[in-house]
C-alpha cells in the first residue's frame, strides 16, 4: 500500500468509546481497526456488485404479474 493519508472522522460517543476499547483490547490502533471495517465493507460491495452484473442477464418479472400468479394459484 501507498504511504497513509490522513482524514478527519467523527464517530457516535458511543461507537468511540467502543473503537477505543475495541483497540486496547486487541492490542491494535483504532485507525487499523477502521481501515479494516472500511476494507471489509468495500470488499462486500464489489460482491455485491459483481452480483447483480451476473443477474443481470436474468429474466425479470413485473411485480403485478407475480401477483396475479400468486392469486390464481390461491398462494394469496
Amino acid at each position: 500500500m501507498g504511504e497513509p493519508k490522513r482524514a478527519t472522522v467523527y464517530f457516535d460517543v458511543k461507537v468511540h468509546r467502543a473503537l477505543r476499547l475495541k483497540a486496547a483490547e486487541t492490542d491494535r490502533s483504532v485507525s487499523d481497526l477502521v481501515n479494516e471495517a472500511v476494507r471489509e465493507s468495500l470488499s462486500e460491495d464489489a460482491a455485491d456488485l459483481e452480483a447483480f452484473k451476473e443477474r443481470s442477464r436474468e429474466r425479470r418479472h413485473k411485480f403485478e404479474d407475480v401477483l396475479k400468479q400468486l392469486k390464481r394459484r390461491g398462494e394469496i
